[in-house]
């Protein structure tokens, strides 16, 4: 039985992956950051355990866990856990910006470092990333998630180059639009730091995010579940000679094609339509 470990399985694009990943055959140890979250996965039969990856004590007792369970061997590593704070960039306090990148792309990278040295001792293994469409082009009031993700864009691109002598795959997916509670989730860390009401945006955030923030609303236009994500999940883990990259839903392959070919005004007129 194949073993993954798993980040960010409380819900949405993790919790898919673990129970799918389960359902083939897989080992999967689904971590999540509340303990009250792994005692619900525990419950409907998925092995969980906390990992919190601003927390590099809990980053290290996670993977030990993992060895542990496994007698000392890890086949793959599933980077997904990630959290957002809207806001515009001009309004973005330091500290806000420090929080998401611990979790975003210092803890991600901790955590991959630690994996490495297992994967290269048993000769094989697979790391695989979950980006973003945004960590391919920028979009308003996303400036702290996007910063992120064009950071673990570089970073899992130089460690591919890095691994390409070793029997050890990095792999990224690139999601657009899918149904998560990743919006819902973001409002603690935006009211936690966005100071709105004293923005010279005040009112674009009334008439823009904060509709988008606290109402009700029905999927994103070309917004697809879960699932798609683990389809290609499963391809990049099972796949004999998985791609560097898997695209997924309509808006992120057309942003690769349009970063490529656009002109910058011309990109940027493209997005700022939506």
């Amino acid at each position: 039985m194949k073993s993954v470990l798993i980040t960010g399985c409380s819900s949405g694009i993790g919790l898919d992956a673990a129970r799918a990943l389960q359902r083939r055959g897989w080992r999967v140890f689904a971590t999540c950051r509340q303990e009250a979250d792994c005692e619900r996965l525990r419950a409907e039969g998925l092995e969980s355990f906390r990992l919190d990856l601003a927390d590099e004590a809990s980053i290290g007792e996670a993977v030990t866990e993992t060895l542990r369970r496994t007698g000392g061997t890890l086949d793959a590593l599933y980077n997904n856990g990630a959290f957002a704070c809207p806001g515009a960039v001009e309004d973005l306090p330091r500290c806000a910006l420090r929080e998401i990148f611990e979790v975003n792309l210092f803890g991600t990278h901790d955590l991959t470092r630690r994996v490495i040295p297992v994967m290269r001792a048993q000769g094989h293994g697979r790391i695989v990333t979950c980006s973003s469409v945004l960590g391919l082009v920028g979009y308003q009031w996303r400036g702290a998630y996007v910063a992120t993700k064009f950071a673990l864009e570089g970073l899992t691109d130089v460690l591919r180059l890095e691994m390409a002598d070793t029997p050890i795959k990095v792999i990224l997916l690139e999601p657009g639009p899918v149904t998560s509670r990743i919006r819902k989730n973001s409002i603690a860390a935006f009211e936690r730091w966005i100071d709105w009401k004293a923005s010279a945006r005040a009112a674009q955030y009334q008439t823009s995010l904060l509709k988008r923030l606290y109402e009700e609303r029905g999927p994103d236009r070309f917004e697809l579940p879960p699932s798609a994500v683990s389809a290609k999940l499963i391809e990049a883990l099972e796949h004999p000679r998985p791609a560097p990259r898997y695209f997924i839903t309509t808006p992120t392959h057309l942003m690769n094609i349009a970063r490529r070919l656009l002109p910058t005004r011309a990109l940027d007129w493209v997005i700022s339509r939506g």
